[in-house]
């Protein structure tokens, strides 16, 4: 068993105001995005100004989408009694899967300014996108979110008693994020992108190896406690909302694989 790491959530205060250890990593994943995409910027004819106009769009798709998503997929009774509750953004309280919807949007909107095809755009956008995943998944640990069910692992550990939970060593849950959907993801889409890829290959990579980490993960990781279990005694919402995730990026890949088969039999002929 590993003691859990005792790491204050609020990186620092000036005076009144304090800065949480999460919000920083929202600063790092986009500084991250931003500078990876200047450094190919050029694969789609963009300047670096532009890339900044582009990081924009999916900061504010990420915190419109991300605060909506988390509304309606984990918290309509809360907005319904409260609905000013919708803006307390400060309190916590965003989805990944509303985040992204946000992004697409953000990506269309963007694409038609720039006169750039969607899906080429897409798949620029997601290699960059991993490290602030991952950073975000640090945030969740440190300030004690996503705890993990019961586990016997060396590895697991007893969360503080602030979360409300017992004393039984538990799955890092957000650590196994940390690695899935950081890391291992980042490294295998910013690898595979190095060379040009049939258009939405990279997009349905992204799609269908995210929704398979998060599906996976979530095995371990405790459902939401105002939700629960949602159906057959073990699927959460998280994995609901990841199902589509994954049959997109398998109709992605195989549509880019077909295209690009039929492009080679074209031209042998």
């Amino acid at each position: 068993m590993i003691p859990y790491p005792q790491i204050d959530p609020v990186a620092f205060s000036l005076g009144p105001v304090q800065l949480h250890w999460y919000g920083l990593m929202y600063v790092v994943g986009l500084t991250a995005a931003w500078w990876l995409g200047r450094r190919r910027a050029h694969c789609l004819g963009l300047t670096h100004d532009d890339i900044g106009d582009l990081i924009f769009y999916g900061a504010v798709g990420i915190i419109i989408g991300g605060r909506l998503g988390y509304v309606m997929f984990y918290g309509v009774d809360q907005l319904l009694t409260n609905p000013l509750w919708l803006f307390k953004v400060w309190e916590g309280g965003m989805s990944f899967h509303g985040g992204l919807v946000g992004v697409l949007l953000a990506a269309w909107l963007f694409a038609r300014r720039h006169r750039l095809a969607y899906l080429q755009l897409t798949d620029f956008i997601a290699p960059l996108v991993p490290i602030g995943l991952g950073a975000g998944r640090l945030g969740n640990f440190i300030n004690h979110e996503l705890p993990g069910r019961v586990s016997d692992l060396p590895w697991a550990m007893v969360f503080p008693p602030m979360m409300g939970l017992g004393p039984e060593p538990r799955h890092p849950s957000a650590l196994y994020e940390f690695g899935l959907e950081g890391v291992v993801l980042f490294s295998v889409l910013w690898w595979v992108s190095r060379r040009p890829q049939w258009s939405a290959f990279i997009s349905g990579l992204f799609l269908l190896l995210y929704g398979a980490f998060r599906f996976s993960v979530e095995f371990v990781r405790l459902p939401d406690p105002q939700l629960g279990f949602i159906a057959f005694g073990w699927l959460t919402m998280g994995q609901l909302l990841t199902l589509p995730m994954m049959v997109a990026g398998v109709l992605l890949v195989i549509t880019s694989h077909r295209r690009q088969r039929a492009m080679v039999v074209s031209s042998a002929r």
